[in-house]
């Protein structure tokens, strides 16, 4: 069995933590819990995961730089950097202590950027530039939303046909702005029928990330956990209005 991304990237955060001289220091990293008005403000509409209580934003800090990532499983963490980059990440808190210590040191580093989710209005703001990213870089075509965003549904849906998948059960089975949600059964069969795919990256907190690593097909990832990942890996990623 060949070594997962997640490995790959904790050795590279390992490798370039060493050359920066700073694997070996005390510095404490430490990982808390946002409250949903920290996160995110007064978006518009209520159905957000985190204002629906799904989800949390877990946030670490490094030398005055913050980074987050979205994850079901929360909770205070502090430890050396030297530990995060040795961590065994077998569960979804380990991964969200890792990948939010990730944006927090890269973003230090000057090696990653918008790695603090937006609030308020941001995303209401964010989805229809997504929608003209999408149609000056690949024309018009059928993708597949993976994760539900009230404002991306919202403003995609009208200029691209689409499919949504989503791991909320409370999600699967409605119908947002004429489409019905699918869930995790429905991916492979989303991921075969669609042209471009477009990935929340808290796909690399519950470690389904690989399944949209296509080489047949696009993948976009939205939003600020998968940030540094994707500097490191040369993803691409879209996140317009997170800081």
């Amino acid at each position: 069995m060949g070594i997962s991304v997640l490995n790959r990237i904790q050795t590279a955060a390992y490798n370039i933590w060493q050359s920066e001289n700073i694997l070996d220091e005390t510095i404490q990293v430490t990982a808390r819990t946002l409250t949903t008005e920290e996160a995110i403000g007064n978006p518009e509409g209520d159905d957000f995961p985190l204002l629906r209580g799904k989800e949390r934003l877990m946030e670490a800090e490094f030398r005055g730089a913050k980074g987050q990532a979205f994850t079901d499983r929360f909770g205070n963490f502090s430890t050396s950097l030297r530990e995060v980059a040795e961590m065994d990440l077998s569960n979804n808190f380990r991964r969200a202590i890792f990948v939010s210590a990730l944006n927090a040191v890269q973003c230090s580093l000057g090696q990653a950027s918008n790695t603090i989710h937006c609030k308020d209005d941001g995303p209401a703001l964010c989805a229809p530039k997504l929608g003209d990213y999408i149609a000056e870089k690949y024309g018009s075509l059928r993708l597949g939303l993976i994760g539900y965003q009230p404002a991306m549904i919202k403003a995609l849906s009208s200029r691209f046909e689409m499919r949504i998948v989503d791991l909320d059960p409370d999600n699967i089975g409605t119908v947002k702005c004429g489409i019905t949600i699918e869930g995790p059964e429905d991916t492979s069969s989303v991921i075969e029928d669609v042209n471009l795919l477009v990935v929340t990256g808290s796909t690399i907190v519950n470690d389904t990330i690989t399944r949209f690593l296509r080489k047949d097909k696009p993948t976009i990832f939205f939003g600020t956990t998968v940030a540094a990942a994707a500097d490191i890996m040369g993803w691409e990623r879209f996140c317009c209005q997170s800081n």
